[in-house]
């Protein structure tokens, strides 16, 4: 796992170097994934063995909730169709697809979140920073669809 990397001071969670505090370490099992929503996009945040992933929450192919999927070798599988994604890189393994990649940290038992620059658009979530939920940028199990 990589060092956190100092950030500014944060007020509501929310670092003025793009840094949003999106839950507790320990609301993620290893091995699993969950959803959050923050700035009008939904992420699907994996605790690995050696650290932590983060990558939009719906499969390009048909929007199913990577969140959801199953975690190993350092990549998700849509529950819905099987395909793999790498959580490194975005690229589904054997096809063309891509997810974007987000950076997500431990810092003092939270996880802190910097998204990528916008990547295709995706299905619509609700207000900004409120998840499924209902809880401002709040981990939260998703639901299998």
């Amino acid at each position: 796992m990589r060092a956190a990397s100092p950030a500014a001071p944060a007020t509501d969670g929310v670092s003025a170097d793009g840094w949003t505090r999106i839950g507790a370490t320990e609301d993620v099992p290893l091995l699993e994934g969950r959803s959050v929503a923050t700035d009008g996009r939904r992420i699907a945040v994996f605790r690995l063995p050696d650290g932590w992933a983060a990558t939009d929450a719906a499969c390009p192919h048909a929007g199913g909730p990577l969140g959801d999927g199953i975690v190993a070798d350092r990549c998700v599988t849509c529950p819905l169709h099987n395909r793999r994604f790498d959580l490194t890189t975005g690229r589904q393994i054997g096809g063309t697809d891509t997810v974007a990649v987000h950076e997500v940290e431990e810092r003092d038992g939270e996880l802190w979140l910097r998204l990528a620059a916008a990547h295709e658009a995706r299905a619509p979530i609700g207000p900004q920073g409120v998840g499924l939920d209902g809880h401002s940028t709040a981990l939260a199990a998703t639901e299998a669809a």
